[in-house]
């Protein structure tokens, strides 16, 4: 899932045909990359989003989409221009890697939150693995988008941010950190614990939990903190998540992966072994032959040229994450919230693995079941190993 340098090298050859196009319009216009393909943090088939910077009383929509069409650069029909949107923008399809474009004008606010997010990916090493494996989780359930239900990618990232901040075991800011463990929290807290209906998610200072009418005296308009409350940490009195209709469903989904997870990695998943052909991670996230495909013919297309320059942060690795059960979190590490703590949510539903024992005895009953048990926190460590990508490793 993480980039490869074929992949920023097609997409940089992209951005540079609108660029011309821009520049052929507006020579003293400035084309600006944001988002996801700017820190790194992109999907084999995520959009690429441009901004233009210049001076217009009104943003020139309809005269750069006639030029992107006397050009053809984009597929047929592909080409939207939505000027009604809260930030207008044109929507295209480039007809050569059918990489899909999203250009706005004279928008600051995503150059800022990009440059804010690479600073975060230097302070938390183990932030784009996270990521990945959590967009293309959404991604697969539709719910990477705020107007399909979903959360959009900035959301997820503070979600990951405010996670690694607020950790009370592991240090994040260390690259070897348990990524598998770290993956596993994540969908303990935000699909069990977090409440939702009173508390808002703050990055700013270091990061902490606060009631939702701290967040609202900051607010202007009479709007109200949204279910999934997160402070924007670039501009103050502005609710990130306030879209996020389907934050539930998100929790739903969350949760769903801490259960599979969890169950998977408990000793006594031996008694059920995984397929031959699925890894454990292979549970909850899947890549289809189609995307294997395009991946294959972009290395075919884009291998023998330049890539020395590229906008990732990452080499060309395979994430493979190997899961197995390696040590027994002491009694004492599993810290249960409280009722009253931001994290609590009024019925967390904790699965007993007791009676799954049942049949074992004496020691070896009481050994097990402190595995079984320390599992919800979990009792198992994922060990991360990055493999060179190779058309030969580049399988589901």
């Amino acid at each position: 899932m993480s980039p490869r340098p074929e992949e920023a090298a097609m997409r940089k050859e992209v951005v540079n045909r609108i660029e011309m196009i821009i520049k052929e319009l507006w020579p003293t216009a400035d084309v600006q990359i944001f988002g996801s393909f700017s820190t790194g943090l992109y999907l084999p088939t995520s959009d690429i989003d441009l901004v233009v910077f210049g001076k217009w009383d009104r943003p020139p929509l309809q005269e750069l989409e006639q030029a992107l069409r006397k050009h053809n650069v984009a597929e047929p029909f592909s080409i939207k221009v939505l000027d009604k949107a809260t930030v207008p923008i044109i929507k295209l399809t480039d007809e050569e890697t059918e990489v899909k474009v999203d250009i706005s004008f004279n928008v600051e606010t995503g150059v800022k939150a990009a440059s804010f997010i690479k600073d975060y990916v230097k302070k938390y090493p183990v932030l784009p693995y996270l990521i990945f494996v959590l967009k293309q989780f959404l991604l697969q359930r539709d719910l990477n988008e705020v107007f399909t239900g979903g959360i959009s990618s900035y959301s997820l990232i503070l979600m990951v941010i405010s996670f690694l901040q607020l950790h009370p075991r592991i240090d994040a800011r260390n690259p070897s950190e348990n990524l598998g463990v770290l993956l596993i929290e994540f969908f303990e807290l935000y699909g069990r614990h977090f409440n939702y209906l009173k508390t808002g998610i703050r990055i700013k200072n270091g990061g902490a939990y606060i009631a939702k009418e701290e967040i609202m005296k900051a607010m202007t308009n009479g709007h109200r903190p949204s279910m999934l409350c997160i402070e924007d940490p670039l501009l103050p009195g502005n609710d990130v998540g306030r879209g996020s209709y389907g934050a539930m469903h998100v929790k739903q989904v969350f949760d769903y992966a801490y259960t599979v997870l969890s169950h998977a990695v408990s000793p006594l998943a031996r008694s059920y072994p995984n397929k031959d052909c699925e890894s454990t991670l292979g549970r909850i996230i899947r890549l289809t032959q189609e995307v294997i495909d395009y991946r294959e013919w972009i290395i075919k297309k884009w291998g023998g040229r330049d890539l020395t320059r590229t906008d990732n942060r990452g080499k060309n690795v395979q994430i493979a994450l190997h899961i197995f059960v390696y040590q027994i979190y002491r009694e004492d590490s599993v810290s249960p919230h409280s009722a009253d703590s931001p994290m609590s949510i009024s019925s967390p539903q904790q699965h007993s693995s007791a009676s799954s024992v049942s049949s074992l005895s004496g020691s070896d009953n009481v050994r097990m079941h402190r595995m079984a048990t320390a599992c919800r926190s979990p009792a198992v460590l994922f060990s991360a190993c990055e493999v060179r990508a190779s058309r030969s490793c580049d399988s589901p």
